[in-house]
């Protein structure tokens, strides 16, 4: 019998309770929490249904530490009882993926024929033309990083801490974890128990500071 695991703390609270641990508890998410958060973070948008993210699980202390050693010897990295080196796939873009979504939306109901040949002409044009990017690289690391932010809502909700880091040596980690070349390094996502309080709320700009009414630069009238 499979038994449905329901999340302790609802979107709205996981949000604003969502702080990065500095430090963190040793003891081991249970099995069966962390493959719901790997199961959730990859529901995620992206582009296509293209889902060109692809994780690193690590677990094992000799893994971490040699993580650490590409990542500053940042303490989270060892600390945390389960990391993710979060990478963005540029193979992504090729046929072959193409096909494999094609399949897999064939299998789910949601692909015709009609749909798989219009992706089949538009793809290529994408990533051709690059209409809203400038490299491929920013558009995987665009779509993996949705899916970073899916895993640690969908950790929290849990009531399992994360850290979200930019500070590692990307070519250290690929050379260390056999990383293709096409395969690029856009954070690492420590996830565990928090060891420590965290610091206090910086804060965020008021919604009429980053939000704009029709164009840039222009007052959005909204009530919070």
């Amino acid at each position: 019998m499979t038994i449905e695991i329901q999340p302790s703390i609802n979107v709205k609270t996981a949000i604003e309770s969502r702080r990065a641990a500095r430090s963190f508890k040793p003891d081991p998410i249970p099995p069966a929490i962390l493959a719901e958060i790997l199961r959730l973070g990859v529901r995620s948008p992206s582009g296509y249904n293209l889902q060109p993210w692809r994780f690193i699980v690590l677990q094992d202390p000799a893994s971490k530490q040699k993580l650490k050693a590409c990542a500053f010897d940042q303490r989270q990295v060892v600390e945390a009882p389960t990391v993710l080196i979060c990478c963005g796939d540029r193979r992504a873009a090729g046929p072959e993926n193409t096909e494999a979504v094609i399949e897999l939306g064939k299998t789910t109901g949601a692909m015709n024929d009609n749909l798989a040949g219009y992706m089949r002409q538009a793809i290529p044009q994408l990533f051709e033309n690059r209409p809203c990017f400038d490299s491929l690289e920013t558009w995987t690391n665009r779509h993996t990083m949705l899916a970073v932010a899916h895993l640690m809502i969908a950790a929290k909700s849990f009531g399992v801490d994360s850290c979200p880091m930019e500070g590692f040596v990307s070519a250290k980690v690929k050379e260390a974890f056999q990383i293709p070349e096409e395969v690029d390094v856009c954070c690492l996502l420590p996830l565990g128990y928090a060891a420590e309080p965290f610091k206090q709320y910086g804060g965020r700009f008021e919604v009429t500071q980053v939000y704009y009414s029709e164009s840039y630069g222009q007052v959005l009238s909204v009530e919070i």
